[in-house]
């Protein structure tokens, strides 16, 4: 009863439904400076990874996106049963910013529907598709109000509809065409058993039902990014094994007068995002993520352009990954904590425990910090303002019951530690089920669980971070070292029943959620303890 009661409520206060028809515009107020400034998405193909699995990855950076996590099962529908189309729009009403969901439509919906983990960006489903996320805006003209499919509920479809990445970007084709974008330029990052994808899509323009999309294959030996930009260049249709586009990609972009097939080489992000390629809250991102895993291409983190994709100097394990996550530009130039020194008792210029890698822009001002982002310092891949993060593997030596993974953290990675949940749990503890910024502070909510300890945290990172590491440190690596055995259980017991295989993959993952938390209130109250009358 409690979770249908808490389920009620959220649903109430965030979702408010319009049938009034009038045309809005795109959602804009989760984006800073009149650009996207949110989520990084790392990808990594099968023969780049520690293990062989194929990873997608992502961090939903956002001033507004709801903060609860819950698990929708697979269903059955009748004939004439419809899925319900929303577009975000910003409400300021309650604790928190965060996002209303008006209706603007619906589409059939389809005989079956797989299960799947019900993030703000639904992310991995019963059938080990995997998705991540980031927005990259393109050009203002192409957004159109005329379609009824965003982002979110493009994440929704291709979950609860298909089990492979190539379906589900050819299904979304489909499905753009016939009900139309009305989001601004997003890149999702789609991720199966086999191979990895990136889908960059932008709307057809103003007052036009459709899409113009481009799918790009990363090579099995190599890894990707994006971080709110768009990265697909050079296209090659007649290579089906790597490149897949709408009909209308060349033709949209003729009419507008932004590509001239006599005089140029057709580039996706310079035809329909190019503004996206200036910005160095993306290019540096890029930069660190590729430079971090591939060191030895010594790449210039002061370029306007990065491969697509690269080869890593070492396979990258689950260590790099969360690693890169966490980063901030340390021991790098592009530190914002470099300027802020205090001379230490041994005379000695050192960087003050009081500076802070995840400063809100306010103390960038007090402070004149300055960097690639201008006054806003440098976008770091980690952020204060992280609802959640995920790492997902999936791996085609194991049934789909065992062989997703969708590794959860919850607010700012570098305070934050991912925790294993299986994608075929049939449930999670209640702290993720419950609304944050909606109803304001609660301790009963995992994300302000992490927020308290990470916000503290930033008040004395010198000393305070080392701390934080002190207890999640361990535990990251406990965890990892756990999946090799908790899937050998599972296989064990999944060749005798599969159902009970699935009731111990959800008891594990929902002990491991439950008891981090209850382990970081711990770490919180320590915090403010030891480091009482020091920030």
């Amino acid at each position: 009863m409690k979770s249908s009661n808490y389920y009620l409520l959220g649903t109430f206060m965030v979702l408010i439904f319009s049938f009034s028809g009038i045309a809005q515009t795109a959602d804009k107020s989760d984006w800073e400076g009149g650009y996207p400034d949110g989520c990084t998405s790392i990808t990594v193909g099968k023969l780049a990874s520690f293990d062989g699995s194929v990873i997608t990855s992502h961090t939903d950076d956002s001033h507004r996106t709801r903060s609860w996590i819950d698990i929708v099962p697979a269903k059955t529908y009748s004939r004439g049963d419809v899925v319900n189309m929303y577009k975000r729009v910003k409400n300021d009403s309650l604790a928190m910013p965060a996002y209303a969901h008006e209706k603007i439509g619906e589409i059939p919906q389809v005989k079956e529907t797989y299960g799947y983990i019900n993030t703000a960006y639904p992310s991995l489903n019963t059938r080990q598709l995997g998705v991540g996320e980031s927005t990259f805006g393109g050009r203002e003209e192409l957004q159109s109000d005329a379609g009824i499919i965003d982002c979110q509920r493009l994440c929704l479809l291709m979950l609860e509809r298909n089990d492979n990445a190539r379906d589900a970007i050819k299904m979304a084709g489909d499905l753009l065409e016939k009900y139309g974008w009305n989001d601004y330029g997003e890149a999702l990052t789609i991720a199966d058993k086999k191979e990895v994808w990136h889908f960059e899509v932008v709307g057809p323009g103003k007052g036009k039902v459709g899409a113009v999309w481009v799918a790009q294959r990363v090579p099995d030996d190599h890894i990707s990014v994006n971080v709110n930009a768009s990265t697909i260049k050079e296209i090659d249709l007649k290579n089906k094994d790597y490149f897949m586009a709408s009909d209308n990609i060349y033709q949209v972009a003729i009419d507008n007068g932004w590509y001239k097939p006599e005089e140029e080489t057709f580039q996706f992000c310079y035809v329909y995002a190019l503004h996206s390629r200036t910005s160095f809250a993306s290019r540096r991102r890029e930069w660190r993520v590729f430079d971090l895993l591939a060191p030895s291409l010594k790449l210039d983190p002061n370029a306007e352009n990065y491969p697509f994709s690269v080869k890593p100097d070492t396979l990258v394990t689950l260590e790099k990954l969360i690693a890169a996550f966490k980063d901030y530009y340390q021991d790098t130039p592009f530190d914002m904590r470099k300027s802020l020194t205090v001379t230490d008792e041994n005379g000695k210029t050192v960087i003050s425990p009081l500076a802070n890698p995840h400063m809100p822009y306010d103390a960038n001002k007090m402070l004149k910090i300055n960097g690639g982002w201008d006054w806003r310092g440098e976008r770091t891949i980690a952020r204060w303002y992280t609802m959640y993060a995920t790492i997902i593997q999936l791996r085609d030596w194991l049934p789909d019951e065992i062989g997703g993974i969708e590794w959860l953290a919850m607010d700012n990675v570098a305070t934050s530690v991912y925790v294993p949940v299986y994608g075929s749990v049939t449930d999670l503890p209640e702290e993720y089920k419950t609304p944050g910024r909606v109803n304001g502070y609660t301790m009963k909510s995992a994300w302000w669980i992490f927020n308290r300890t990470g916000t503290l945290a930033a008040q004395r990172w010198g000393d305070m971070h080392k701390d934080v590491d002190a207890v999640w440190n361990p535990i990251q690596s406990q965890f990892i070292d756990e999946v090799a055995e908790m899937d050998k259980k599972a296989l064990e017991l999944y060749y005798k029943d599969p159902e009970q295989a699935i009731q111990l993959l959800n008891e594990y993952s929902n002990r491991q959620g439950k008891m981090v938390m209850d382990r970081c209130i711990k770490l919180g109250d320590f915090l403010w303890t030891k480091y009482d009358e020091k920030f």
